[in-house]
């Protein structure tokens, strides 16, 4: 037996996160990848060491805006893929950590008055809005452990009801948020316009200088100058990582096998000693724990968030992220996060580099011709000018064809979605020259 490849001798080596010599230099240099994408999107400095193509700073701001979504998608797959459990409210638990947040560390040394008043725009004004200005180490771990409070409350819907019920009950709970988002002002700002978050800073109490400044270009630790949007990216990146080797190991754990024997049949988990209320409580509770932190790290990284944007189609990104990257598993999760979030930047600037070969005659500028429309007499599907959802259609629109057409492909063709396409590629090159 000495030699042999692939060799497992208990449960713990079957379990491990990274089994293989192979996969350890992957996952290094992966991430080696990812910094080295960082460290290239600026205009000057390190950009000129690597190529353009890594990152720049173009994309930086939307791949850094997924960041905290990434985490909230870990959440939910252990709620859905890993429990089994179909929810349509992960929006309003993002929302729950996102206020509860800025509750705590928004603006002010004491807690304020909150009475409402409105500037003369008519928008509420920030004076108006309460706000205790306590750390990011106080705000951040609250913001999860109240939505976790609230996931807590709603969990028992989850052994009343399964399926298409409990996926009703949670819709609603999105209503309920949109609501009390328009209903407490002082809290929530304006419906539209929403309020201001804090900033993502880490301080040790209430200082003027921050202990680690992120909101601000300049020398990290004395080491390293980087920009505010470079900083910000390393910072939410690390979180991410944490939050992924977390959730891999509940997967991995006790608990997570037990999550799991729900999933296929509940009925026969509770027959084996499997309490079914006991674990699906759990299920809820971590699953709006990340919600809450992923809800506060987007906020804040944003700045400005109005209660609108907690809505029915924030939900359903999450369903999508799923069924496009592969419900269950903590790498398909991932993938679908990116592919998701950003597709409609991807389909926005591909908009506009085709509406430029058409004004410069570039050598597709044809193809350009037949695809986009300025709305001159042109039948072009795509137009690059805002218009109703009619015909042709504006790219934001367009976007949500192109998530629906993904995922009835991924439904019917590869229910695994982007995870099981890798599956399929690796086990083909670990078989080859082989067709069996």
């Amino acid at each position: 037996m000495f030699g042999r490849p692939l060799l497992r001798t208990s449960y713990e080596q079957d379990a491990e996160m990274l089994p293989t010599a192979f996969q350890k230099g992957a996952m290094a240099v992966f991430l080696l990848f990812l910094v080295l994408m960082g460290l290239q999107a600026t205009d000057g400095g390190f950009a000129s060491a690597f190529p353009e193509w890594l990152l720049g700073s173009t994309w930086i701001n939307p791949v850094t805006n997924l960041l905290p979504l990434a985490i909230a998608a870990l959440g939910f797959n252990i709620l859905v893929g890993v429990t089994g459990q179909v929810s349509i409210g992960h929006a309003f638990f993002m929302g729950n950590g996102a206020y509860i947040a800025v509750a705590l560390g928004g603006n002010g040394d004491e807690w304020q008055a909150c009475v409402p008043f409105h500037d003369e725009l008519g928008l509420l004004d920030e004076a108006s809005q309460c706000g205790l200005g306590l750390p990011m180490w106080i705000w951040l771990p609250a913001a999860g452990i109240g939505a976790t409070l609230i996931g807590i409350l709603v969990s028992p819907a989850a052994v009343k009801v399964r399926g298409l019920y409990l996926a009703i009950v949670t819709l609603g709970l999105v209503f309920i948020g949109l609501h009390l988002g328009r209903m407490l002002p002082e809290y929530a700002g304006d419906f539209e316009s929403g309020r201001r978050w804090p900033s993502l800073d880490i301080k040790l109490w209430k200082e003027e200088t921050p202990l680690v400044q992120l909101t601000e270009d300049g020398e990290w630790f004395g080491l390293i100058f980087l920009t505010e949007e470079q900083k910000q990216f390393f910072f939410l990146l690390a979180l991410v990582a944490i939050f992924a080797v977390i959730a891999k190991n509940i997967i991995r754990s006790r608990t997570g096998r037990a999550l799991q024997a729900i999933r296929d049949r509940d009925i026969a988990a509770e027959v084996m000693g499997v309490p079914e209320f006991k674990y699906k409580l759990i299920g809820f509770a971590i699953s709006s724990f990340y919600a809450g932190i992923g809800g506060a790290l987007f906020a804040s990284y944003n700045g400005r968030v109005s209660p609108v944007q907690f809505n029915l189609i924030f939900s359903v990104d999450f369903i999508a992220i799923l069924l496009i990257g592969g419900v269950g598993t903590i790498t398909g999760t991932l993938l679908g996060t990116v592919f998701v979030e950003l597709i409609p930047e991807i389909v926005k600037t591909f908009t506009e580099w085709l509406g430029e070969q058409t004004q410069t005659g570039g050598p597709i500028g044809w193809f350009a011709q037949v695809l986009i429309t300025e709305g001159s007499g042109d039948f072009g599907p795509i137009s690059i000018v805002p218009s109703s959802p009619g015909w042709p259609m504006s790219v934001f629109f367009w976007n949500f064809v192109i998530y629906g057409v993904l995922i009835i492909v991924f439904l019917i063709f590869e229910p695994l979605g982007l995870y099981g396409i890798w599956v399929k590629i690796r086990n083909y090159w670990k078989r080859w020259p082989f067709s069996y």
